[in-house]
C-alpha cells in the first residue's frame, strides 16, 4: 500500500458541482463583458478551466472515465522568447464577422451617412462594401463589436495579440502592418471562438 488516500465518489460529485458553478460564473461574466479584454472574463475562464481539469482528473481516478470536452488553456501559446523589458509593443487584433442581414446593414449605413451631414448623405450607399466602409468610418471597432447584431453583422472568431517589437520609425510598417509577426514575441494572447462555446455547451450538457 502506498499510504496515499484515493479519491472518493463524493469528491467527484463535489468537483462536478464546483464545475457547474464555474460554468455559471463564466457565463455571467461573459454576459457582463466590458470590452474585448475584460479581466473578469479572463478570471472566470481560468477558474472554469481549473474546475474542468479537476473534475476530469477525479472522474478518471475514481471511475476510469474521461470527459468529452476540453477547455483550451490560454497559457498554451508558444513559449515567449522575447525581451523581459521590451522597449515597444504592438497590439494586433483580428475580429471576423458574417454579414447576417445586408438590408439592415445598408439601412444603418445610410442613416449614419446622412447624420454625418454630408451633401447627399446616404444616397451613395448601395452595396455591402460601401455600407461597411461607412460604418467603420463612423464607429470605432469596439462600438462595431458591441453593436454587431444591431447593424446586421454576426460576430465570429476574434483574437488579440500583444507582441514585443523593435521600436519602428513613424510610417515604417504601414505598407505591410501584419507581416513578420514572431509568435515567440507574443507577450499576451486571447481568443474568443464559437468552437470554445461549443465545448462549454457540451460541458453543460454532460453535467445535467
Amino acid at each position: 500500500m502506498t499510504g496515499v488516500a484515493q479519491p472518493t465518489p463524493e469528491q467527484v460529485r463535489a468537483a462536478a458541482e464546483a464545475l457547474k458553478s464555474a460554468v455559471d460564473r463564466h457565463l455571467a461574466a461573459v454576459e457582463r463583458r466590458q470590452g474585448e479584454s475584460d479581466p473578469a472574463v479572463f478570471a472566470a475562464y481560468d477558474e472554469l478551466a481549473s474546475a474542468a481539469e479537476a473534475y476530469d482528473e477525479l472522474l478518471y481516478d475514481v471511475y476510469d472515465e474521461v470527459t468529452p470536452f476540453e477547455v483550451p488553456d490560454r497559457s498554451e501559446a508558444e513559449e515567449y522568447l522575447g525581451p523581459e523589458n521590451p522597449d515597444a509593443i504592438s497590439v494586433l487584433i483580428r475580429r471576423d464577422y458574417l454579414v447576417k442581414d445586408a438590408l439592415t446593414l445598408l439601412d444603418h449605413a445610410r442613416r449614419a451617412d446622412a447624420e454625418a451631414g454630408e451633401p447627399g448623405g446616404g444616397e451613395g450607399v448601395e452595396t455591402t462594401s460601401t455600407a461597411l466602409a461607412v460604418l467603420f468610418d463612423v464607429y470605432d471597432p469596439d462600438e462595431i463589436a458591441a453593436r454587431a447584431e444591431e447593424i446586421g453583422l454576426e460576430s465570429g472568431d476574434s483574437t488579440l495579440w500583444v507582441t514585443a517589437i523593435e521600436q519602428a520609425e513613424p510610417g515604417e510598417w504601414l505598407d505591410a502592418p501584419f507581416d513578420d509577426v514572431d509568435p515567440q514575441g507574443v507577450i499576451y494572447r486571447f481568443e474568443t471562438s464559437t468552437a470554445y462555446e461549443d465545448d462549454i455547451e457540451a460541458l453543460e450538457e454532460d453535467l445535467r
